[in-house]
């Protein structure tokens, strides 16, 4: 077999840089957060709005939204790993119960899925909450974006999951779903990124409950860890789709196009269900033989790798 060299991902000079004194020791005062805040927000938004830093924006959600889920497990006392909970999701044949663990990823890739600029989106983010009364919702995610703006977005965030919180210490993945629609509105993003979990704790969030006199900065300060954290994926998204676009022509599949946008969108790909009999999202056709040969052919470029470490029911991806 002829060695294939693997592509260079080499680094982006559109990508805005985020600087050196927003990712310094954690912040102790609001006043600090909030204007380290402003800055590296300022840089995600230009990331995320800029086309030219070509940051997958799909993949990035979905990316996000497995974090967000391996994360409010922790939250919720189950402790499951990435790993089975991208399984439990990703493998569960059609029509048949995913578990907890591949509800709870569904759950956040249904919230990154929600579109703030529809008419119904209140009505729809309900319904991923399993809320039956909106009300509630309605008032607290009101003030809060109005407490953002005036106090600075990751202040409006700690509002919410305050709120939240206090009504019902148990809904921990409502709490960070909301407090993302709050960060999404203040920045007049149309779409959630499911950011507010990753850094989170149970005893801080407590806390925050509490009002205890530092707890309000401490989950401000874990908000800002997560933005940094979301900022270093897009980046890392946004060079590995450029590898991947790279050595698109050297594909030879009439499907090939098809299948790098579905690469550029989900986190995880089964070749015999995402790939064959059609992909995803499309009609067009790929064989399981070729759907495993154009993975496997993905992974010789170094653009792609296998996810799972299994020589059976294997899931391939391109982010880190």
């Amino acid at each position: 077999m002829k060695h294939q060299t693997k592509t260079r991902i080499e680094d982006r000079s559109t990508f805005p840089s985020l600087p050196v004194w927003a990712q310094s020791a954690p912040p102790r005062a609001p006043e600090t957060v909030a204007f380290r805040s402003g800055a590296s927000l300022s840089v995600l938004d230009a990331a995320l709005r800029d086309p030219a830093a070509g940051v997958p924006l799909k993949l990035l959600a979905n990316t996000l939204a497995l974090r967000a889920a391996t994360a409010t497990s922790k939250l919720e006392g189950r402790l499951a790993r990435e790993c089975d909970i991208r399984d439990a999701f990703h493998l569960t044949p059609p029509g048949e119960a995913r578990g907890p663990d591949g509800d709870l990823l569904a759950f956040w890739r249904d919230a990154a899925r929600l579109r703030l600029g529809s008419t119904n989106w209140r009505t729809r983010l309900c319904e991923i909450g399993g809320v039956t009364d909106g009300a509630d919702i309605d008032t607290w995610l009101d003030e809060a974006v109005h407490h953002a703006g005036a106090y600075g977005p990751l202040s409006g965030c700690a509002r919410i999951l305050r709120a939240v919180l206090s009504a019902d210490d148990r809904a921990e993945r409502l709490a960070c779903l909301l407090s993302d629609v709050v960060l999404a509105r203040a920045l007049s993003w149309k779409a959630v990124l499911p950011t507010t979990a990753q850094r989170q704790t149970k005893a801080g969030l407590r806390a925050l409950v509490a009002d205890e006199s530092a707890a309000n900065v401490a989950v401000q300060a874990r908000l800002l860890e997560s933005v940094h954290e979301t900022i270093t994926l897009a980046r890392e998204l946004a060079l590995r789709a450029a590898a991947l676009t790279q050595i698109a022509p050297k594909l030879r599949s009439k499907a090939s196009d098809a299948a790098i946008d579905l690469f550029l969108a989900q986190d995880a790909i089964a070749p015999s269900s995402m790939l064959s009999p059609t992909i995803h999202g499309t009609n067009i056709a790929m064989t399981d033989r070729a759907a495993r040969r154009l993975c496997s052919r993905l992974v010789d470029l170094g653009v792609a790798r296998e996810l799972t470490g299994r020589s059976t029911f294997r899931l391939y991806g391109i982010g880190p």
